[in-house]
This record gives structure tokens, sequence and C-alpha cells, in this order.
């Protein structure tokens, strides 16, 4: 999809509706949610197949420390959001302080959920002590390379406004990964801890 234009030379310019690597963030999003949501329709079926989930002889998972760190995610994708305005409005130094806030927040959601792993398998949780570990594991460990990923992103982007070489359709792109690496947590959130 195409908009036109006129140049100053009296040609026509077509650009594109969305840019390019925004596109190609959503079309990748998209395949994401597909993955996710095989890992997460199988989780369901497994568990729907047990009597008592999850079962008697398995830790069970920190669900209030894991709540108040979703808020930190949840409030990282806000100080994100926040970052774009300003970014969109010229203020660059309010764009990048609120930024390294979103970093920041990101970074204390990583270390919480290591403190957690560290926990869960030192209480025997583990990929192979049942299907309940596997799953917990390949669920959320899928989820924590795609905030690791995302972080890279933001920490890259963080580091451009140093300099001048920072385009609006690359941050875009990033914020696209990002919004989805907090927006699929609470559902993840809701099935593994909750349900």
């Amino acid at each position: 999809m195409t908009t036109s234009s006129e140049d100053p030379t009296g040609s026509e310019t077509r650009r594109p509706l969305v840019p390019s690597s925004v596109l190609g963030m959503i079309i990748f999003v998209l395949t994401e949610m597909m993955f996710f949501g095989a890992l997460i329709s199988a989780f369901l079926i497994i568990k729907s197949g047990n009597i008592m989930w999850p079962p008697p002889d398995q830790p069970r998972l920190p669900i209030s420390l894991t709540a108040v760190n979703t808020m930190f995610l949840v409030a990282s994708g806000v100080c994100v959001y926040f970052s774009n305005k300003a970014f969109a409005a010229r203020s660059d130094s309010w764009a990048k302080k609120q930024l390294g806030i979103a970093i920041a927040l990101a970074l204390v959601f990583v270390g919480i959920q290591s403190y957690e792993w560290v926990r869960m398998l030192g209480h025997g949780l583990t990929m192979r002590s049942s299907t309940y570990g596997s799953f917990f594991y390949m669920i959320i460990g899928c989820h924590a390379l795609h905030v690791f990923a995302a972080l890279t992103f933001l920490i890259r982007i963080y580091l451009k406004f140093e300099t001048v070489a920072l385009k609006p359709s690359s941050y875009w792109g990033v914020q696209v990964f990002w919004y989805f690496v907090v927006g699929v947590w609470p559902v993840l959130y809701y099935l593994v801890y909750l349900s």
C-alpha cells in the first residue's frame, strides 16, 4: 500500500503507508502469536487431561511476586509509549529519559523472573520433574527469550538517541515488538500461574 505525492520537481513519488521495518515486525509478531498460541493450546490440552493441576507433588508458582513483576513489565510498555510521544514531538531528551526508565523496568522484570526460576529449581521444579515443569519452563522460557531480544533492541534505540541516526520507522518497529512482549505476558501469567 502506497500513497502518492508530488515532489518540488513535479514528478510523482510513491511512499509506503507503513514503513518496511514496521510491516516486517508486524508480520514477525503475527508468526510469534501463532507460536505462542500453539504452546498455550498444547498446555491447555495437557492440563485438561489431568485431574489435579498443578500436580500435588510439585511446588506452586509464586503468584503474588509475579503479579508485582507483571506491573513492572506493563509500566515499561507505558514508558515506551510516552517515549515515542516525546520523540514524535521532537523532545529527544525526554524521549530518551522515558526509554531509559522503560529499560530499567524491563531489567527489574528480568531480575525478578531470574530469582523466581532459581527458587523454583531449588524447590525441585525442573524440565524433567514433570509435564508441569516442562510446560512452565518452555512457555515462560520462550517469553524470556523474547524479552531479551526486545530489550536488546530497546537498548540499541536508546544508544541511537546519542546520534542523529535514529529514524522514526526504526523506533516504531522496535515498539511493535516490545508491545507484543508486554501484551502476551498477562495472558501467560493468567494461564500458567493463575488457572
